[in-house]
C-alpha cells in the first residue's frame, strides 16, 4: 500500500510527556512560598489551570493556599510598584478649611 492511498492513518510520532509542575512529595500549603510564587503572574494574578498544567484538585489547593497567604500578609494582593509611587503633583496638601458663616 502506498502512503498516498492511506490519507487517514496518523503517523507514529514520538512525544515526550511533560513532567507535572507539582511533584507528589510537594505539600501545597500557604507557607510554601517557593511553590506558590510559581503560579502567580507578574501582576499578582493567579494563573489559569491551562497555563499551569495542573489537575483540577491541585489548582483548587493552589488557589486556596494563595488566598490564605494573601490574607495573612505573606503575599501581596497586587504586585504593582506604580501603585505605591506618588508624584508630587498627585500628593494631597494639608490646608486649613475656612468656614463661611
Amino acid at each position: 500500500m502506498d502512503k498516498s492511498k492511506r490519507p487517514f492513518l496518523k503517523s507514529k510520532r514520538s512525544f515526550r510527556r511533560r513532567l507535572p509542575p507539582i511533584q507528589s512529595g510537594d505539600r501545597i500549603d500557604y507557607r510554601n512560598m517557593s511553590l506558590i510564587s510559581r503560579f502567580i503572574s507578574e501582576q499578582g494574578k493567579i494563573l489559569s489551570r491551562r497555563m499551569n498544567k495542573l489537575t483540577l484538585k491541585q489548582q483548587r489547593l493552589i488557589t486556596i493556599a494563595i488566598k490564605q497567604a494573601r490574607i495573612l500578609s505573606s503575599l501581596p494582593f497586587l504586585n504593582n510598584e506604580k501603585q505605591f509611587e506618588r508624584n508630587e503633583s498627585t500628593a494631597r496638601t494639608t490646608g486649613r478649611r475656612t468656614r463661611n458663616k
